[in-house]
């Protein structure tokens, strides 16, 4: 997943970012309360979608008969853990001032402020990369396609979802994407409680 060479490369990223005012780090918990609001806001958005995907009689008191959210179930389950993501650093007081490409950046500095210094393990990155993934296959978003692939060139896995994925697999993959983010979410939390 991170090779010594990528993490050189986050590494040469995250010093420019400072560099460059991108990142800064200064006094904490200014936005810590409103990313913990959006994570808890995203990931009540997934379990909801989950629910009315999965019960019929939901659907039908809903007036939503076969009603089909597991493609946003995966992307509210995603934006848990990015808002998840943003609140920690925010605690830590990492300071991400950019409108461009927040979500690598976001990315490269929860592995360079947490995961390289071992406060995070190595699978709750795993899980925020593979959120992010199945979120840019199944949106079909170009900027986090090209982020996965300069990471993990997962083309195989990327061409099923894009080509060969039915309605089965999603589900599948909405229930996991739902699982992986209450997880992100509790560790996070615990992080960001402890500090």
């Amino acid at each position: 997943m991170l090779d010594d060479k990528k993490i050189k490369e986050l590494q040469k990223r995250i010093s420019n970012y400072i560099a460059d005012g991108t990142i800064i780090r200064g006094e904490s918990g200014r936005y810590v309360e409103f990313f913990l609001a959006n994570a808890k806001d995203s990931l009540d958005s997934a379990k909801l979608l989950q629910i009315a995907s999965t019960q019929h009689d939901i659907q039908r008191v809903a007036g939503f008969q076969n009603f089909n959210g597991y493609l946003w179930v995966i992307n509210s389950s995603y934006y848990s853990m990015f808002y998840m993501a943003r609140a920690l650093l925010e605690s830590s007081g990492i300071r991400i001032k950019t409108d461009l490409s927040i979500h690598a950046l976001i990315f490269d500095a929860l592995i360079y402020y947490f995961y390289l210094n071992n406060k995070l393990q190595k699978r709750f990155v795993e899980d925020f990369v593979e959120a992010k993934h199945e979120v840019a296959e199944l949106l079909g978003q170009e900027k986090a396609k090209e982020l996965v692939n300069d990471y993990f060139c997962e083309k195989k896995k990327r061409s099923d979802f894009t080509y060969e994925m039915g309605l089965f697999a999603i589900k599948t993959k909405a229930q996991t994407s739902l699982e992986r983010a209450k997880r992100f979410n509790e560790e996070i939390r615990k992080m960001i409680e402890l500090q």
